[in-house]
């Protein structure tokens, strides 16, 4: 009788566990056809979306006047957003593909800044018009061999995880047809870089501004350690590992991994040249509060003070999470630099510096000779919408859609309970730029 019963048990343990395993297999197969799914589907999208800028800047070049030419540069700097888009969303991190990325980003920062520009005053030029010519020809060299991909997809069933799987295989040569595909792609755009634009575009990656405002000495991986030793005050018992990015460039930078004797980890970026810190994050959890606000700030004003990092104001401070949370930017001669800005996390429970980033101010700080005003505050003010109760006003510096530094009327006003911040241009009274301030999160009782 036992034997019969253990022989039952056995059976039904037998068929859970196969069940279980039957379960699982599925499960897997459910999530493997749907990121199939989602890579198809971008894949697509993208032929569709290159086969659609290349019509679209084709149709561009047809056209004559500013009421069709801006909003037609404004649908191709749209496309080339959407084709980025779906890039994105492929499995192509480890495929050399930066090319042509680059290619859709500066054909949208090109169109973009045509797009917002005054066309009556200042039409297109014979040389942007030779760009626009040329444009459309690469896009439909790239769309040519995206279709051809697309076929050979379609006619052999290929499959994008095993993509995936061949670009993890690092060991293994890449032969499949889809990443031979792209690699032809990205051939085809090699050669063709920013001063194919010509010489009045300027891009917006500010990745292309690099750190060409920094100064001092270059430093070595053992200067590195003994900086970041000074910005966290280190006890001596971390591992820090340390690597070498941006390889024979003259603005490059060391990436630090520090673990502490509590295994928690630390990360850290400093500028090769003049061994400034561009990011800090700390890892840590805030559990409890044990600091305000205002005494957060006080210990982020004086961080920033004992690394010379002087005139700089107070900009934003939210609390979230129980961390302090700023930006400050540079005040020079009561004019605020919005492009020097640099941003902070404060933990509230132990007063620590969590977060850090000076990128922005490193790529923008420079010594400015700021313009006079071209207009009065009075006739700036006329600019302002009536609605608008204005409450503060200052001077401030900002960059304008075409990434260039403008002189503005800064305003701080209110329509009901909203708060806006209007900047007029200071030269020509025009409104460049408009941006709604965040209310105070509402709570609610779950």
């Amino acid at each position: 009788m036992l034997r019969l019963v253990i022989i039952a048990v056995l059976a039904i343990a037998v068929a859970g566990t196969g069940y279980w395993g039957y379960q699982e297999h599925q499960d897997k197969n459910a999530v493997l056809i749907n990121a199939e799914n989602n890579y198809q589907r971008a894949f697509h999208d993208l032929v569709y979306h290159v086969d659609l800028l290349h019509d679209k800047i084709g149709t561009t070049l047809a056209m004559s006047s500013r009421e069709q030419l801006s909003p037609s540069f404004a649908e191709v700097w749209r496309i080339t957003s959407e084709a980025q888009n779906d890039v994105g969303q492929l499995p192509l991190t480890l495929l050399p593909f930066n090319k042509t990325e680059e290619f859709l980003t500066n054909t949208g920062d090109y169109t973009y800044q045509v797009a917002v520009r005054d066309l009556d005053k200042n039409p297109l030029t014979d040389e942007e018009y030779n760009t626009l010519q040329a444009l459309y020809q690469k896009s439909d060299e790239i769309k040519q061999e995206l279709r051809r991909v697309q076929s050979m997809v379609m006619s052999n069933n290929l499959r994008w995880m095993d993509v995936e799987l061949a670009l993890s295989a690092k060991d293994q040569p890449q032969d499949n047809t889809i990443i031979d595909g792209f690699k032809t792609v990205e051939k085809n755009v090699e050669g063709y870089d920013e001063a194919d634009f010509g010489p009045t575009f300027t891009s917006m990656n500010q990745e292309d501004k690099n750190f060409s405002q920094l100064s001092g000495k270059t430093i070595t991986e053992e200067e590195a350690k003994k900086i970041a030793d000074k910005y966290l005050e280190l006890e001596g018992n971390e591992k820090i590992t340390i690597t070498e990015n941006g390889e024979g460039s003259k603005f490059g930078f060391y990436s630090l991994k520090i673990v502490d004797k509590n295994q928690q980890d630390t990360f850290m970026d400093i500028a090769k040249k003049g061994g400034i810190p561009i990011y800090l994050v700390q890892n840590k959890e805030s559990k409890k509060k044990n600091i305000s606000l205002n005494e957060a700030t006080e210990k982020a004003r004086n961080f920033l003070k004992q690394n010379k990092f002087d005139t700089l104001d107070l900009y934003e401070s939210v609390e979230y999470k129980k961390l302090g949370i700023f930006t400050f930017v540079s005040n020079v001669d009561g004019v605020r630099i919005y492009p020097d800005s640099i941003k902070m996390k404060v933990s509230l429970e132990t007063g620590e510096i969590v977060g850090f980033s000076a990128k922005d101010y490193l790529m923008s700080h420079h010594l400015r000779e700021i313009p006079e005003p071209g207009i009065s505050f009075e006739e700036a003010t006329q600019r302002i919408n009536e609605k608008v109760m204005i409450m503060e006003d200052s001077l401030a510096i900002i960059n304008n859609d075409l990434g260039e530094e403008v002189l503005c009327y800064e305003f701080l006003g209110t329509i009901d309970n909203d708060t806006y911040q209007i900047f007029i241009n200071a030269n020509d009274g025009r409104e460049e730029k408009v941006e709604k301030l965040k209310n105070p999160e509402l709570l609610y009782d779950l």
